[in-house]
């Protein structure tokens, strides 16, 4: 075994690894015997194509060739297709209207031209046309009207509103009979996490609505994920008590499917998200999230409550139930996600699609620990710790490696909990990894939930430094080489804790928000309101908005920063890293700042991502003094020299 830097260890993983030949999988579904998903590709420019798998035929591409199959409402998007045998229908990205696609890949426009968007897509089948929702920007100097719309399918470009009224909607459930429907709206200031309400509708036999009565939900209770059963009830997920659990509408009132301490909805970031379905015995199979995990659960149609099923996935999404199959996004602690094809009728199961093709050796394999924490007020956080792992390299004697402390976005998601790409390549060129879970996180109960509310830069910040003491002072990891990085809401907290805190060594943003005043008045519709819940109202708490924006505190900061910005970010204004880097520059504090064209919120296109990566390798050699194995091209720390003489000048005394 070679003994060499923590660091510098040359990695069995290439740093190719994050784009070659894998993609993103998303929304997987059945349809019969075949089974649709959407793959994200950074080797195709970022584009999500929309593809088939038939027992026969294995995987193959059905969307048009070089369509972008996304949807931009709420600017995150979600569920935007509809496969049913021939009847394929997408979102194009570009121009957001929706296409039939046929089965030559050729396509046809639904929807007309104009500032329109659309998502959570559905059929009625009852009457042949297509629901969803719309979001209109037709009047550029006000915000932009949501609603819920009838499409047809004749190729006649009509659409028609039928639920309006409210500032969001979301999932348009029409019954199986087709005389009822169920969907959810929410006002401002809520995010659907915070509370909305689920209704259901008598539709006449034209397609418009009836009387409209309200079945759960409410300004402060979140409800989720209404679907019908075979036999026309309708379920969903809400928590009226402590977690998302499970329940049914029968005889006028919502009956629990078992009071259990696991979530079984995530925060509604995307349209469609699916945690549960229905097989043709009428049971229910959903996935619950606890303890940092998923767990795949059953309820059986005689049954009084769901139990858990012995499986091997801790991360799975998208789960979609029919006859005796299901199919999801899995992924393990030692498996990358993948398509996964489950046969309930024999607890089977079989592999259609792995996000990349990479093989590991379990002894490269950093595998999670599990862990949980003291922080501030007397809590516990929760995280989950990857050591160093190379089975050709160790650490000098004595030596402890560099620890890179990371967090979801959101910020109400959670830490995936299954092989990933870029913690390995981390992990097996000798750093520690920490992803915390920190309050706020969901897959831990509404109250967990609930500790961000108007502490966002906070409690988000003190979890992240209690995680990385708690390694130092474990001897896992070296206290005086701790690093912070994030994206987005992970960047705002990577920066309010450099601003904030003296813990880390260095920090690294991608996409992060440095100043929340404005960001509140930059940032998109939905989200738009979205700080008077984390930080307070707006203007009242202003001085709060101040005192915790990182770009007012840079001169606070002490130690290198790395920022990473794509320039077509509409979440994250490109003049957000734009503020921080002037204020770095301003106080004398070394960064780098890499800007990358045609990128939205999250890069998406192979050589950025392969560029990001080796730029954070890069500037952590520069900051800590150890050279990367990898042949990468160095990246421009501006001040580094004189900021590392002045510090070795202080020493000296």
């Amino acid at each position: 075994m070679t003994t060499a830097p923590y660091g510098s260890w040359r990695s069995p993983f290439p740093i190719d690894w994050l784009v070659a030949g894998r993609v993103s999988l998303l929304d997987t579904r059945l349809d019969g015997e075949q089974v649709t998903w959407l793959e994200s590709r950074p080797e195709d420019g970022g584009l999500t194509t929309l593809v088939r798998w038939a027992r026969e035929d294995g995987p193959r591409d059905i969307s048009p060739p070089g369509m972008n199959v996304r949807s931009r409402v709420h600017e995150y998007g979600g569920a935007p297709y509809l496969a049913l045998g021939d009847r394929v229908i997408v979102s194009d990205f570009a121009s957001g209207r929706l296409h039939r696609v046929a089965p030559d890949r050729t396509s046809e426009a639904l929807t007309p031209e104009g500032p329109f968007r659309y998502a959570d897509l559905t059929f009625d089948a009852p009457r042949d046309r297509l629901l969803a929702v719309r979001e209109d920007h037709s009047d550029a100097a006000a915000e932009a009207r949501n609603e819920i719309v009838a499409i047809a399918l004749d190729g006649s470009l009509a659409v028609t509103v039928i639920a309006t009224g409210r500032d969001f909607f979301a999932a348009p459930r029409p019954s199986p009979d087709g005389t009822r429907l169920a969907f959810l709206a929410w006002d401002h200031p809520n995010m659907p996490w915070d509370g909305r309400e689920l209704l259901l509708a008598e539709l006449a036999d034209d397609g418009t609505l009836g009387r409209l009565e309200r079945l759960a939900g409410s300004a402060g209770e979140w409800v989720a994920q209404p679907q019908w059963s075979l036999d026309g009830v309708l379920h969903f997920v809400a928590e009226p008590a402590s977690w998302m659990n499970l329940y049914r509408f029968s005889q006028g009132a919502a009956l629990s499917l078992g009071s259990l301490a696991a979530d079984f909805a995530y925060p509604d970031w995307l349209f469609g998200f699916s945690n549960y379905g229905f097989d043709d015995e009428g049971r229910v199979l959903a996935v619950g999230r606890s303890g940092g995990r998923d767990r795949l659960y059953l309820l059986g149609p005689e049954a009084s409550e769901l139990v858990p099923l012995d499986g091997q996935w801790t991360d799975m999404h998208s789960i979609s139930v029919q006859g005796s199959l299901a199919v999801f996004v899995g992924a393990a602690p030692d498996e990358f996600p993948a398509v996964i094809l489950f046969d309930l009728s024999n607890d089977r199961h079989e592999v259609l699609r792995r996000s990349t093709p990479a093989k590991v050796d379990p002894l490269d394999v950093s595998i999670a620990e599990a862990i949980e924490f003291p922080t501030t007020r007397d809590r516990t956080a929760h995280g989950l710790f990857y050591a160093p792992r190379n089975r050709t390299f160790q650490g000098p004697p004595g030596e402890r490696p560099p620890l890179i402390v990371t967090s979801h976005g959101g910020p109400t998601a959670s830490a995936f909990n299954g092989l990933g790409v870029l913690t390995q390549l981390f992990t097996s060129r000798g750093f520690a990894v920490l992803d915390v879970d920190y309050g706020g996180s969901s897959g831990y109960g509404r109250e967990y939930r609930h500790r961000l509310e108007g502490e966002w830069g906070v409690v988000d910040v003190d979890d992240c430094v209690a995680g990385a003491q708690f390694l130092a002072a474990r001897g896992d990891v070296d206290g005086e080489r701790l690093i912070i990085r994030g994206g987005s809401a992970s960047g705002f907290t990577t920066l309010a804790a450099l601003a904030f805190r003296d813990t880390f060594g260095a920090g690294t943003s991608y996409f992060g928000i440095g100043n929340l005043e404005a960001f509140a008045g930059e940032t998109h519709k939905f989200e738009s309101r979205y700080l008077e819940r984390l930080v307070g109202p707006y203007p009242a708490s202003a001085d709060r908005y101040r005192e915790r924006s990182p770009i007012n505190a840079a001169d606070r900061i002490r130690c290198p920063v790395l920022v990473l910005q794509g320039l077509d970010d509409r979440v994250v204004p490109p003049s957000e890293a734009e503020r921080i880097v002037a204020a770095l520059r301003e106080s004398g504090i070394p960064h780098a700042y890499l800007a990358f064209e045609g990128e939205d919120h999250g890069f998406r296109k192979a050589e950025n991502i392969v560029r990001s990566f080796e730029a954070e390798l890069s500037f952590y050699g520069q900051v800590f003094g150890f050279e990367p194995a990898d042949p990468i091209e160095p990246i421009t720390v501006h001040g580094l020299d004189s900021w590392r003489a002045t510090r070795e000048a202080d020493a000296r005394g």
